[in-house]
């Protein structure tokens, strides 16, 4: 596959301490979970993310942006521009905002549709959340 034809894409769940990150297929159908990056700021977020960004040179990151029930911009949507601003000091590909309402509970009930338990392992939410968000923009946007 020539990188012109590369839709790999990597979807992030952005979180203050920890990130969870998911990986698309080259052909951009298929989200998996990748990582949970642990963080202790922005400054080192964007680090571990630009690591990954050289590693997978992705075509593009999807990141979750929590829109209210209303569809209007969340207090939260606010910290992860943001976030973004300095992350694009450094990275100039595409960034596509997904609305990720209601992943992280989504992501919980599929742990516990599984018979699994969440636990104090957080982590497992946010690489399955970083899933579910990519996985949306990736059936939004075939092709």
């Amino acid at each position: 596959m020539t990188a012109a034809t590369d839709r790999t894409l990597l979807g992030i769940d952005y979180g203050a301490r920890r990130i969870g990150v998911a990986k698309s297929d080259p052909t951009g159908l298929i989200a998996s979970a990748l990582t949970t990056l642990e963080v202790k700021s922005d400054t080192d977020a964007v680090a571990a993310l630009l690591e990954l960004i050289a590693e997978y040179r992705p075509a593009g990151l999807v990141i979750g942006y929590p829109l209210l029930a209303s569809g209007d911009k969340s207090d939260k949507c606010a910290e992860i521009d943001r976030f973004l601003a300095l992350l694009e000091k450094s990275y100039h590909g595409p960034i596509y905002r997904e609305d990720e309402r209601y992943t992280s509970s989504e992501a919980s009930d599929i742990i516990h549709a599984h018979g699994q338990r969440v636990g104090k392992d957080k982590r497992r939410i946010d690489r399955l959340a970083a899933v579910i968000i990519l996985q949306r923009y990736l059936d939004e946007h075939p092709g």
